[in-house]
């Protein structure tokens, strides 16, 4: 017996066709998606990692710095009344959490640890003394001293003690750092360390060590001057 053909099919049969891609279920569209994009993101990532373990030399991103700054200029002069008396070295570790508002950490994030060292110094401004700062006694032996109280300087914060202890980053952020860099971020870092190592040197008592310092150094030299009774008043501010 001699097999049909599609051919010899009647003209009331229809031939089965095969599914157009339209057809296929949206899940299934979606899900090839995001297939391609945790893929491209993988890959993206395993490049920026490989990268780094390539020598220098072999590395086709890798960069040679140079220093094409040009002098500096000097903007202004300004003179100095100030008696630093006292000092301070700090040490601080901020520690930046920004997280995503709908996505996982493991997705959307930023976790910063940085180490921020600086100093504060201490000083009393002696360009607030008035005529009548030190007053002495007909005969010259007492004199008495009005003194401002001692201020504060700001935070000098040392870059080259200062550093990123260490970040993580989800997954979205690393691919955003591969292709940019925000220096925002490591200004922001610079302000909270500078911040926090000035609340803490208000809380320290330095400003009361400088108050000392000075009455002392101002003491000796007026009992090398020939005074003998030396009195401090505080100045009005």
């Amino acid at each position: 017996m001699a097999r049909s053909r599609p051919d010899d099919a009647g003209p009331g049969t229809e031939t089965p066709t095969a599914p157009s891609r339209a057809t296929e279920p949206p899940r299934r569209r979606i899900g090839v998606a995001l297939l391609l994009i945790a893929v491209t993101v993988a890959a993206v990532i395993a490049v920026q990692n490989g990268l780094r373990i390539l020598p220098h030399w072999l590395n086709p991103f890798a960069e040679d710095t140079r220093d094409r700054s040009g002098p500096a200029l000097l903007r202004s002069v300004r003179d100095m009344h100030r008696y630093q008396a006292a000092g301070g070295d700090f040490q601080v570790v901020v520690d930046l959490d920004k997280e995503g508002k709908y996505l996982p950490g493991s997705l959307r994030g930023r976790r910063t640890l940085f180490i921020g060292q600086g100093s504060v110094n201490a000083y009393v401004d002696f360009s607030r003394l008035g005529s009548g700062a030190i007053s002495v006694n007909p005969d010259r032996t007492a004199a008495t001293v009005r003194l401002p109280h001692a201020q504060l300087d700001s935070t000098n914060l040392d870059p080259k003690r200062s550093y990123v202890f260490s970040t993580q980053r989800g997954l979205f952020d690393r691919v955003g750092d591969f292709f940019s860099s925000n220096p925002n971020d490591q200004q922001q870092l610079y302000v909270l360390a500078s911040q926090k190592i000035q609340k803490a040197a208000q809380d320290s008592g330095l400003q009361t060590r400088a108050d000392q310092n000075t009455r002392t150094m101002l003491e000796n030299m007026l009992r090398a001057l020939g005074f003998k009774t030396i009195t401090f008043q505080q100045a009005l501010q």
